[in-house]
């Protein structure tokens, strides 16, 4: 039997915590900052590869993916090193996918070639509105024809290239956003992220939404009709929804992603990342310290950035490996999971619904059951 690397792919997430500015919307691990000694970061992150690498040793390498924060603040000197460091540790893949996230203002853009050179063959644009006032109540730096500028150059690079895209913004209305996904979807994209705005609470729009201060967002009749126009327009084009929020043209779905939603095997380095490794028959989960600084203290005088380690359970595994595979449009494989009384007849109920089938070994969520994916998986869990 295959280990759960070969089943499902091994990839290595890599964290740039910085920032030029904070979004409002944002509650990931990102942090502005007036200097960054980024030969610093460059042995921080080569010494956390060593480790995982001598803890990984003989495993393939499917997936490499710079997130952040924001990674095209990162000079492409850094991360070559970075890179060079990888393939020294493990063998690459063949079709090694190496993705990193870079909004478009003109100075990130400028450093593209940089990235490519460097050895990174797939770019993710954070475009986020096709809407100049929208992208300012967003808190983006850039212009509409700033994003329209960087997926030019980035499509001139880069042969595949992947932009996001938030609606159910204040005061969109569906024929606002039918607009914006038609203009978006007339460059003839490969893939597609599009999200919807999630008000988290540890965000600035958070405490605005608290106060009352977001007027304008959706209610749930116009969430589900914005969710439902937008599958119906990208299927259109050729754009399957293979995942709830991902679109993509046969063979260009995202690959490190597919590695999360298939409970494959990947370890983060850096501020913040998480990591899932089965190791000595064990799954191990891992967390890393928040605080750069504290990372790379950890990092230089403990020899590792991990600030929690621990051994799932059989149930731990059992509900990850559903609420990540029932995101995707082929479902969960079966065999893959180990169910806990009274789960069939919850299927069956759900199957009855219309909102689950069970087919070719695989359990999904039917396209009615995906637009309450949350629902489902309360049901389930």
């Amino acid at each position: 039997m295959p280990e759960n690397w070969q089943r499902a792919g091994f990839g290595l997430y890599i964290h740039w915590p910085f920032c030029a500015a904070k979004c409002p919307y944002c509650d990931f691990n990102s942090h502005v900052s007036d200097t960054i000694d980024q030969d610093h970061w460059e042995r921080a992150y080569r010494q956390e590869i060593l480790r995982i690498g001598h803890a990984t040793a003989g495993r393939v390498l499917s997936s490499i993916y710079f997130g952040g924060g924001t990674p095209s603040l990162m000079s492409a000197g850094l991360v070559a090193a970075v890179l060079d460091q990888i393939r020294t540790t493990w063998t690459l893949a063949n079709a090694v996918e190496i993705t990193l996230e870079a909004n478009p203002t003109s100075v990130e853009a400028d450093r593209f070639s940089g990235y490519a050179e460097a050895g990174v063959n797939r770019l993710s644009l954070g475009v986020q509105a096709l809407n100049d006032v929208d992208l300012k109540r967003l808190g983006r730096l850039h212009s509409v024809s700033d994003a329209i500028s960087a997926l030019d150059l980035a499509r001139s690079i880069f042969e595949n290239v992947s932009f996001d895209l938030i609606y159910g913004r204040q005061d969109q209305s569906l024929g606002d956003w039918e607009a914006e996904l038609a203009n978006a979807l007339s460059f003839g994209p490969d893939h597609l992220s599009l999200y919807q705005l999630t008000i988290e609470s540890n965000t600035a729009f958070g405490d605005r939404y608290r106060r009352g201060g977001l007027p304008g967002l959706p209610d749930e009749d116009l969430s589900a009709d914005l969710f439902e126009l937008t599958n119906a327009m990208c299927g259109e084009v050729g754009l399957d929804a293979y995942e709830v929020s991902n679109y993509a043209n046969n063979g260009a779905e995202g690959r490190h992603n597919l590695i999360y939603w298939r409970s494959g095997d990947y370890a983060g380095i850096g501020p913040g990342a998480h990591g899932r490794l089965c190791l000595g028959g064990n799954r191990i989960a891992s967390e890393t310290h928040l605080s750069p600084s504290t990372w790379l203290q950890s990092v230089e005088r403990a020899g590792s950035g991990e600030s929690a380690r621990q051994i799932l359970s059989a149930e731990e595994i059992f509900s990850e490996t559903l609420m990540m595979g029932l995101r995707l449009a082929e479902g969960v494989d079966l065999s893959c999971l180990n169910p806990r009384e009274g789960f069939e007849s919850r299927v069956r109920k759900l199957e009855g619904l219309g909102l689950l089938e069970a087919r070719s070994g695989n359990l999904r969520a039917t396209p009615t059951g995906r637009a309450v994916l949350n629902s489902v998986l309360k049901e389930l869990l």
